[in-house]
């Protein structure tokens, strides 16, 4: 391999004829290796009717919107306990997002928040969002507001499918006309092996999003309508990089679709809650939690294509970006700050605010770090 002595001497390798597998995948990195797009964060508690009530979920907080001056999020709601799948699951609330409908609230500065009341609940019985509605995502379009979320129709159990569906407004205070029928499903073409009750058990696990689609997020991107979700496949596995964890995309000509699968999923092989936004007529990504490229930041130049531009210490979960920010501005602006959720315990979560910084350099304590 050519090794100029710059490379040499920023990566710091002793003999350039004596390379390790180490040095020779730094040697494939790209050669801009600027800390832009590398963030650090802190979280801290809301104030208001968003701060921690025993008893209560809110979880899974939408991106904020700025309409009049004030700033709106959805999120996901629910009251009491999780029993998880051992007891009557027509009766019992088997996750935290089981039984849940989605509520907002509204804020003027960021930080203490009103809770407004219910904004999408979920349908009646037999309808295919009967059990819960839950992970919403605002997208804000030509006067009107569009509400993504996952939906799951009863009874819960460990093999049902799960959804996405759509809501529409002229008013980020509704009402809110939801979609007769989901607008997105999970791939029809892997088979569960046997009838118990396991996910793991299968004859063919199917694409990667042939279990459940999950955290939806449209985006107005290329004058199209471009659906980001987490794909969670039949018979998922646990791989050098945790779980089995990708996200696809979808395509649309109107909000409402109907959306279309790229032929180019997963679009990711690794990840969690969606986070994107545009930057500089791409795609960014934000890529925590599960699979080999976690907890990095990516961007695709065509909403597809994505690669690595930098590898972050970790990153707040769910996180609700502040959509009012200008992304152009620099790679992370948009995630200066935001709203995310954290587990008091197993059975309740609640919504906190987060801020992120760059970091420029890595100093002692009374160093200083100007260059």
């Amino acid at each position: 391999m050519e090794i100029t002595n710059e490379q040499q001497d920023f990566l710091g390798i002793t003999n350039k004829d004596k390379l390790s597998a180490a040095s020779k995948r730094a040697l494939k990195w790209p050669t801009d290796l600027s800390n832009d797009w590398f963030f650090e964060y802190q979280v801290e508690d809301l104030k208001g009717d968003l701060a921690y009530e025993e008893g209560v979920v809110r979880r899974d907080p939408s991106a904020i919107i700025k309409v009049d001056g004030k700033y709106f999020v959805w999120y996901t709601r629910s009251v009491g306990p999780t029993d998880g799948f051992a007891g009557n699951i027509e009766e019992d609330k088997v996750f935290p997002w089981d039984r849940c409908d989605l509520w907002y609230a509204t804020s003027y500065d960021g930080i203490t928040w009103k809770e407004e009341g219910l904004a999408v609940k979920r349908g009646e019985k037999g309808s295919y969002d009967d059990r819960s509605v839950f992970t919403p995502e605002i997208m804000q379009h030509d006067g009107k507001f569009y509400l993504c979320y996952q939906t799951v129709k009863s009874p819960y159990t460990v093999r049902v499918k799960e959804e996405i569906a759509l809501a529409w407004s002229d008013s980020p205070y509704g009402p809110w006309t939801k979609s007769e029928e989901p607008i997105l499903k999970p791939a029809d073409n892997g088979v569960w092996k046997g009838e118990t009750q396991s996910r793991f058990a299968v004859e063919k696990k199917g694409d990667f999003d042939s279990h459940k689609v999950h955290d939806p997020c449209i985006i107005p991107y290329k004058n199209k309508f471009y659906l980001y979700y987490k794909g969670e496949q039949m018979g998922e596995a646990i791989t050098f990089g945790g779980r089995q964890i990708r996200h696809g995309v979808a395509i649309a000509d109107n909000p409402k679709g109907p959306y279309i699968k790229s032929e180019y999923n997963p679009i990711s092989n690794s990840g969690h809650e969606i986070c994107v936004w545009p930057y500089k007529g791409g795609i960014s990504s934000l890529i925590t939690t599960d699979g080999p490229e976690k907890n990095t930041l990516q961007w695709s130049p065509d909403g597809i294509n994505f690669e690595i531009k930098s590898v972050v210490k970790g990153a707040p979960h769910a996180i609700g970006l502040n959509r009012y920010a200008d992304p152009d501005k620099h790679p992370t602006h948009i995630l200066r700050w935001g709203l995310t959720h954290e587990y008091m315990n197993d059975d309740y979560q609640y919504i906190r605010r987060f801020t992120t910084w760059k970091m420029v350099h890595h100093t002692a304590k009374g160093e200083r770090g100007e260059e």
